[in-house]
């Protein structure tokens, strides 16, 4: 996505120099782009476990910084019964 918004970008500038309205669309692309990364919280404190202070990084924390929740594990672990009636 990030070389779609570099290549629009350049490709506008190419061919009609300088374009405010290339680098906004751009931008726009990128937003749109990287909005589900904003719904991925933690399901104990509901922190976005992408966010590092003021800092988003495109990777998520494994562990939650504000309530220590390990953010790897499924919502739904298998328990036993669901185990058995798999089995047959």
């Amino acid at each position: 996505m990030l070389t779609l918004a570099i290549a629009m970008v350049a490709g506008a500038d190419r061919l009609y120099g300088h374009s405010t309205i290339a680098f906004a669309a751009a931008i726009m692309l990128l937003v749109i782009a990287n909005a589900p990364m904003l719904r991925f919280n933690c399901p104990q404190c509901g922190k976005n476990v992408f966010f590092r202070g003021i800092f988003v990084v495109p990777w998520p924390n494994r562990i939650c910084t504000r309530c220590g929740h390990d953010c790897d594990t499924p919502l739904f672990p298998k328990t036993l019964m669901d185990e058995g009636s798999a089995q047959g």
